[in-house]
């Protein structure tokens, strides 16, 4: 078996997950600098008109640490895709039918995969991510036949055609 870096559609994949991540980051640092010169700004003119500006303080406070929490957020992601593409470089992509239990639960069915077999047992899932649009993104492929990769110990890489990103998941339970 060939190497899931040595598939042609990886490439692709990889860097749309790239491309919001750096979203993240840039997004989240480009609001906490905002943030900190709107604060600036605003001391600037209470100081000069001794005036106050109502409510600035608590838009100063959001945006400096949404805007952190979305720098993590896109550094973390940059991190774990470093990650996924040393794994792939030595993993193959499976390829499976994928079945969704519940809003973030998956259960991937590897090729060859028997549900009549009492020992067989799919690989169930839970998405890395929480947020919505991706959730439901994953949802719409419901019964595809995606690949998956096994990245770590218990994480799994998935990716579909059609699919200009990749979904990252948990095995979950004792898996």
């Amino acid at each position: 078996m060939h190497p899931a870096a040595d598939d042609p559609r990886t490439p692709g994949a990889l860097t749309g997950y790239q491309a919001g991540a750096w979203r993240w980051l840039g997004g989240g640092v480009i609001a906490a600098v905002l943030g900190v010169l709107l604060a600036v700004a605003a001391v600037a003119i209470a100081a000069s008109s001794g005036r106050r500006l109502p409510g600035v303080g608590l838009v100063v406070v959001a945006l400096v640490v949404g805007g952190a929490v979305a720098a993590i957020a896109g550094g973390g992601a940059l991190v774990r895709l470093r990650r996924w593409r040393r794994a792939l470089e030595t993993t193959p992509w499976q390829t499976g039918t994928l079945r969704i239990a519940g809003p973030a639960v998956l259960a991937f069915e590897p090729a060859g995969y028997d549900e009549t077999d009492p020992l067989a047992e799919p690989v169930r899932l839970r998405l890395i991510s929480t947020s919505v649009w991706r959730t439901r993104a994953v949802q719409r492929l419901d019964g595809a036949t995606i690949r998956a990769a096994r990245v770590g110990d218990r994480e799994w890489l998935l990716a579909a055609d059609g699919v200009p990103t990749v979904y990252g998941a948990r095995a979950a339970g004792r898996r």
